[in-house]
C-alpha cells in the first residue's frame, strides 16, 4: 500500500519516524511510520512511503524522535500473579508502566478457578499471600474458568489475559487434601474437571509440585492430565518438584513426561538456586537440547533476579501441609510436632525448601496479611536479623510469625546465583517471566522492573554499581551478588532480546495475532527509548516504574501515554 493509498481517519493513530523493532528476532530495526486504526496495525510505510499526516487534523500523532525511539510488540508475561490485582487494583500500574500488554495467570498449580465452595476458602486463604484475599464477597462469584474469565472481562482489565489451569485445583476438587495416590475413579473426576476447563478458553495447566496438594500427584496421575492437555493443543507449565537439592533430577523427570505423553512443556521460572546448583546451568541447557533434538516441544521462562519469591509457609515440610491451613496451624501449635519440623528445617532439607535446609540469613520478610504488628517489626528483615534484634532463636520466630500471621505471608529467598542466570536466559527457546507478586508491602521488585531490566541492564552494559545498589541488603549471604559485573547477554543485541519478550512466547500461547509490529496483527505496542530504558524498582523501594517507556498500547488504546498512564483497560482474555 502506498502513502497515497492510506487515506486517514478520525481516531486513527500514527507512530511516526519510529525504529521499529518488529519482534521476531531476525529482522534489524527499521525507520517506519506505523497506522493504528481500531485495534489493529493497518499499515507500516518506510521512507520514501511515509505517511502523509499533513492530510489530517484529527489524528493523533506519536513522534518517535527521527527513530530514536523504539516500537515493539508489547511485552507478554509468562509467569503472573495479577490474578486478583487486575480486579482489585484495576489501573495496574506495575505491569503496565513497563510495558506488559499480555499476561498468563493461573501459575504454579493453585489459582482460582476451577473451583468449588468447599475449596475456594482454602485456596483464597492458602496463597493469600501471593494475592490478597479481599472480603468483598463480589469478587468470589465466579466457579468455572468461563464464569472467572467472562468476570475478568467485565471488569475492563488493564492487560489481556490467558489462563492456566492449576493442578492443584482439581485435586482439591476431587481429593482435598489428602496426602495419598489419586484412586483410578478420581483420576478420571479430575481429567473431566480439566477438559471442561481448557474447553471454556484455558490455553494449559500449570503444577505446584513443591505446593499442597498439587505434590501430592504422582507421575502417572500427572501424564493421564497431561493426555488431555495434549489433545486440546495446550501446554503444561510446572513448578516442578525442586528448584535446590534435586533440581536436576526434578527438570529431567518433567522432560520425560513431555516425551511420554506429547505434551508441550514450557519450564516456568527456570532457575537453578541454592548453594547445591551453583555454575550448573549448562547441565540443564545440555538436557533441554538434548530433549529438543529428540522431538520434544521445549520452552521456558525466567526472571532476570537472584532472588526468588513465595510464602513463608511454603518453606514447611509438605507433611506439614496436609489437611489445609487450619491443619497446618494446629500443627504448629504443638510442642512435639514442632520438634520434628525443627528437626527437617535446620538439618535434614525439607520439601517445601527444595529439598535444602533453611538458611535464616537468606528468608527475607516481604509481607504480612493477618498481623500489623508483624508488618512494623519484620517486612525489609531476615529472620536471622529478627532473631539477632529480638534475642530470641531464628527457628522460633520462623513457627511465631507463620501462626501470628496465618499463614500468609511472603518472603524473598536470596539464594540465586549471577552465572546461571545468564546462561539460562541465553536459551533460544527463552521467553521473559516476571513471577511478580504485587500485594506485598515491600514485594520483590521484579514485579516492576522485569522487562526493562531486560532491556536495560541485560541488554545494555551497566556501570557494577548498579548491581550492588539493587542488592542493598546488609547480609554477607547476598556478597555473592555484586562479584559479577554486567555485560550484554544477547549476542542479537535489542532485536533479539525483545523476540524473547514477544514473539517467543506469542508461539507459546499460538497466537497468530499478536507478539509482531506487523500489518493486520492487534496494536498491542510499546514505544521506548533504548538508551534510557531501566528497572528503577530495588529491594528498599520496590514499588517504582521502570523508566525509559514513552507509550503502551493495548488492543488500539493508549494505557501509557508520553510516561504517564491513562486509566484506559483494554485488555482481553484470550481464550483457547
Amino acid at each position: 500500500m502506498s502513502a497515497a493509498a492510506v487515506e486517514l481517519r478520525e481516531g486513527d493513530i500514527v507512530f511516526k519516524s519510529v525504529s521499529i523493532i518488529d519482534g521476531s528476532g531476525s529482522t534489524p530495526r527499521f525507520l517506519a511510520d506505523v497506522l493504528v486504526r481500531g485495534d489493529t496495525i493497518l499499515h507500516i510505510a518506510s521512507a520514501p512511503s511515509a505517511i502523509d499526516i499533513a492530510q489530517s487534523s484529527s489524528i493523533r500523532v506519536i513522534d518517535g524522535n527521527g527513530g530514536k525511539l523504539v516500537l515493539s510488540p508489547g511485552f507478554i508475561d509468562m509467569h503472573a500473579h495479577s490474578d486478583l490485582s487486575l480486579l482489585h487494583t484495576p489501573e495496574h500500574p506495575a505491569k503496565l508502566t513497563q510495558g506488559v500488554t499480555l499476561e498468563v495467570l493461573g501459575q504454579d498449580g493453585i489459582g482460582y478457578a476451577p473451583v468449588d465452595d468447599a475449596c475456594l476458602g482454602q485456596i483464597r486463604r492458602q496463597i493469600a499471600g501471593w494475592n490478597g484475599n479481599p472480603d468483598d464477597e463480589a469478587f468470589w462469584r465466579w466457579r468455572s474458568v468461563r464464569e472467572y474469565l467472562d468476570t475478568l472481562e467485565a471488569s475492563k482489565i488493564a492487560t489481556n489475559v490467558a489462563y492456566l489451569v492449576p493442578q492443584g485445583n482439581l485435586r482439591m476438587i476431587v481429593i482435598g487434601y489428602d496426602p495419598r495416590p489419586a484412586t483410578p475413579d478420581e483420576v478420571e473426576q479430575m481429567k473431566t474437571i480439566l477438559e471442561r476447563a481448557m474447553d471454556e478458553g484455558a490455553v494449559g495447566m500449570s503444577s505446584g509440585l513443591t505446593y499442597v496438594p498439587g505434590m501430592y500427584a504422582s507421575n502417572s496421575e500427572l501424564g493421564q492430565l497431561l493426555v488431555i492437555v495434549s489433545r486440546r493443543g495446550g501446554y503444561y507449565c510446572p513448578h516442578h518438584r525442586s528448584y535446590g537439592k534435586g533440581a536436576i533430577a526434578a527438570y529431567r523427570e518433567m522432560l520425560q513426561l513431555a516425551r511420554e505423553t506429547g505434551v508441550r512443556l514450557h519450564l516456568t521460572h527456570a532457575t537453578l538456586n541454592f548453594a547445591e546448583n551453583r555454575g550448573r546451568a549448562n547441565e540443564l541447557i545440555s538436557m533441554i537440547d538434548e530433549a529438543i533434538a529428540d522431538g520434544v516441544s521445549v520452552t521456558l521462562d525466567t526472571y532476570p533476579y537472584l532472588p526468588g519469591s513465595t510464602t513463608l509457609a511454603a518453606m514447611l515440610p509438605s507433611w506439614a501441609g496436609a489437611g489445609g491451613v487450619d491443619a497446618t496451624l494446629a500443627r504448629l501449635a504443638d510442642p512435639e510436632t514442632v520438634k520434628k519440623i525443627r528437626h527437617e528445617v535446620e538439618h535434614v532439607g525439607t520439601d517445601g525448601c527444595n529439598g535444602c535446609t533453611l538458611e535464616w540469613s537468606t528468608i527475607e520478610i516481604s509481607g504480612t496479611s493477618n498481623d500489623a504488628s508483624l508488618a512494623a517489626t519484620c517486612i525489609g528483615k531476615t529472620v536471622a536479623e529478627i532473631a539477632a534484634v529480638t534475642g530470641r532463636d531464628a527457628f522460633d520466630v520462623f513457627v511465631d510469625i507463620l501462626l501470628r500471621d496465618r499463614l500468609a505471608t511472603t518472603i524473598l529467598q536470596h539464594v540465586g546465583h549471577e552465572e546461571n542466570v545468564r546462561a539460562i536466559m541465553r536459551h533460544p527457546q527463552h521467553c521473559g517471566g516476571s513471577d511478580g507478586i504485587l500485594t506485598s508491602a515491600k514485594p520483590h521488585p521484579r514485579g516492576w522492573g522485569t522487562f526493562a531490566r531486560y532491556l536495560g541492564h541485560y541488554t545494555r552494559e551497566l556501570p557494577v554499581g548498579r548491581q550492588r545498589e539493587l542488592y542493598s541488603l546488609d547480609s554477607n549471604a547476598l556478597a555473592s551478588y555484586t562479584s559479577v559485573e554486567p555485560v550484554t547477554i544477547f549476542s542479537g543485541g535489542l532485536e533479539e532480546a525483545v523476540a524473547h519478550l514477544t514473539s517467543r512466547p506469542a508461539r507459546v500461547l499460538k497466537l497468530k495475532d499478536r507478539g509482531l509490529v506487523k500489518q493486520g496483527y492487534k496494536a498491542d505496542l510499546v514505544l521506548f527509548d533504548p538508551d534510557n530504558i531501566e528497572d528503577v524498582a530495588t529491594f528498599a523501594n520496590p514499588q517504582q516504574p521502570a523508566r525509559g517507556i514513552t507509550t503502551v498500547m493495548v488492543n488500539g488504546l493508549l494505557a501509557v501515554d508520553a510516561g504517564v498512564l491513562t486509566g484506559t483497560r483494554a485488555g482481553k482474555t484470550l481464550r483457547s
